[in-house]
């Protein structure tokens, strides 16, 4: 299978398992609820995994001089001010007509972190296979969590169930058209493949910090609280035995 095949592939895998998170919610809503909690710590988990595993030692391998850590911050960074941004257009549009200002935002940050996915799967096929399928698994597993958030945010904002299902659909092709062109200039991007792996951990070390963790200890209830944990440990331990088990077959 060529490199294209793959990115392809697994850049639709994760986009199509993204919207399970959302079609669960509009079908079963309190058990889609009751278990993305332990959705939302196996990601967190996977995600830092993936980073400290996966992405920054094989950025270190390829960057020769490239400070490798100073492009992770700058991703955090980077992360840190997109969030910010919708976040203080989303509280502004409490003066407005709520649903017309936060219904566009949530759109526009879902469509971008899908761009930001597609570009991180294909530029990681880029350097080795079994990189690029643990980046994917990484991604799809937060997407699951993430999109019945947005799912469950969009139909309280009153969007019908329909509509909901079809912004979530072509947002998700975003991760599509951001695998694509960094394919399609992968000559011109070869040089700058380490940095973008640095700036990927950093995306995923601040979603798994600054979003999925805080999210999972809102929960008080003990025994929620310990399997959360436990999950979160899976995910780490998923990722690590997947990165060792691709790179000796791949």
């Amino acid at each position: 299978m060529s490199v294209l095949a793959y990115i392809l592939l697994f850049t639709l895998i994760g986009s199509v398992v993204s919207l399970i998170g959302g079609v669960l919610l509009l079908l079963k809503e309190k058990f889609a609820l009751k278990i993305s909690h332990y959705l939302t710590a196996f990601a967190a988990g996977a995600l830092l995994a993936t980073a400290f595993f996966d992405l920054l030692p094989e950025s270190m391998e390829l960057g020769g001089e490239v400070n490798v850590f100073l492009w992770t911050l700058l991703g955090i960074l980077a992360f840190f001010l997109l969030e910010r941004f919708i976040h203080h257009h989303h509280s502004h549009g409490k003066n407005l007509d709520e649903k017309k200002a936060v219904v566009p935002l949530v759109i526009l940050g879902d469509t971008m972190h899908n761009f930001t996915d597609g570009v991180a799967i294909a530029a990681t096929f880029l350097i080795s296979v079994p990189l690029g399928i643990v980046t994917a698994l990484a991604v799809a597993a937060h997407e699951i969590p993430q999109e019945i958030g947005d799912f469950g945010l969009l139909l309280n904002k009153g969007i019908k169930r329909g509509k909901v299902l079809l912004i979530n659909l072509y947002s998700s092709l975003a991760a599509m058209a951001g695998a694509i062109l960094t394919y399609i200039y992968k000559d011109s991007l070869e040089g700058f493949l380490p940095l973008i792996l640095s700036v990927t951990a950093g995306f995923f070390i601040y979603i798994a910090l600054a979003n999925l963790i805080p999210e999972i200890h809102h929960k008080e209830n003990q025994k929620v609280a310990f399997w959360e944990s436990v999950m979160l440990f899976v995910g780490v331990l998923v990722v690590y035995f997947a990165i060792s088990a691709l790179e000796g077959s791949i």
